[in-house]
């Protein structure tokens, strides 16, 4: 959420239940259920949507959990720069994360 009064960024501060900006100290009550900020250039409502796996690829990977066909994968360098990556699965159905050495 940006600042009505110096339009920079606001921290969430949970404890109080309110957004605070860490410039000019104007506080903001936190919305119920989602959070909603404020654009600054349009001051039009926006909704935070923490939704991380819409976007990543799929593969036919079956979930040694669940039996599911299907999970979303990331690829990720564990090891050193000289030693293959590492494929991260993440179960479609019940979200069970498992790892693939190449």
């Amino acid at each position: 959420m940006f600042c009505p009064k110096c339009k920079r960024l606001m921290r969430p501060d949970k404890a109080a239940g309110v957004w605070k900006c860490a410039s000019c100290g104007t506080k903001v009550p936190l919305a119920k259920g989602r959070e909603v900020g404020r654009s600054a250039p349009t001051g039009r409502e926006m909704a935070v949507v923490e939704e991380k796996t819409a976007t990543l690829p799929t593969a036919q990977e079956e979930c040694p959990k669940c039996g599911n066909p299907e999970a979303y994968w990331v690829l990720r360098q564990t090891r050193g720069a000289d030693e293959p990556e590492t494929r991260i699965f993440e179960c479609t159905k019940c979200g069970h994360k498992w790892r693939e050495y190449q």
